[in-house]
């Protein structure tokens, strides 16, 4: 080849530069929060309208402690309420939504309270509720799929008595990377917070906790929370321990 061909092509090469990189996807959207949150009430028939008012209120009592506000500053959390019963009965009350600032807590506390009551259900299906409450992390837009913290917060006053056994969906959510807590009532069963820690929660840095009435239920919500919010799981209590 003539040696003014090739110096032409030398000098086209370093005009060119080194080649294009290939474009890459964009990464999946980020939920915009520190966790995603699903928090799953016990509408089944052990408990009564009462109790189910009971844990309505206790939630958004809850979201108006200004404890739990400022702990949204730690990296905000995307938050569903939902409420289950027998097998496949998990219902979402409240659509996944993003909190970020005391406004918003209190705005979530507002819907809490202007929840449609009347859902109760029959028996008490723990482990179709864990698998069912697992899905919802991976609905589209702000389903939670891409926070890092991915959390079930299960409630309730029995042990499952139909369905799929607690400890297999648990375990089978856990491999996935999901976070299962409890809160007992323990209105029925003392040895229920028990029960929860061997067959319910799971996960590093899991936890249950207890409640017997309504001041208790709140103080115990709030502790869960805020643990739930602005702790990293290594920093997590033991299961059944700890306090914020």
């Amino acid at each position: 080849m003539p040696r003014v061909l090739l110096a032409v092509l030398a000098a086209l090469a370093l005009m060119a530069g080194p080649a294009a990189a290939e474009p890459k996807p964009d990464p999946k959207p980020a939920s915009g929060a520190g966790v995603a949150l699903v928090l799953a009430l016990d509408g089944s028939a052990s408990i009564t309208q009462g109790d189910l008012e009971f844990q309505l209120q206790g939630h958004a009592a809850a979201f108006r402690d200004p404890s739990v506000a400022d702990a949204l500053s730690a990296g905000g959390a995307l938050v569903t309420l939902t409420a289950y019963s027998g097998p496949h009965s998990l219902k979402v009350l409240i659509p996944w939504t993003l909190l970020k600032t005391p406004e918003d807590a209190r705005r979530f506390a507002d819907r809490i309270d202007a929840t449609p009551r009347g859902f109760q259900g029959d028996s008490t299906a723990i482990g179709s509720a864990i698998e069912e409450a697992a899905k919802l992390f991976a609905q589209g837009g702000d389903g939670g799929g891409n926070a890092p913290r991915r959390v079930i917060d299960l409630v309730s006053n029995g042990f499952s008595n139909s369905g799929l056994d607690p400890a297999t969906a648990r375990d089978r959510v856990t491999r996935r990377g999901v976070i299962v807590n409890g809160l007992a009532i323990l209105d029925e069963f003392p040895w229920l917070e028990e029960y929860f820690e061997e067959h319910v929660i799971g996960g590093p840095g899991s936890f249950a906790k207890s409640a017997m009435d309504r001041a208790s239920f709140i103080e115990a919500l709030r502790q869960k929370l805020i643990l739930e919010m602005v702790s990293l799981p290594d920093h997590l209590p033991r299961q059944g321990t700890g306090t914020p």
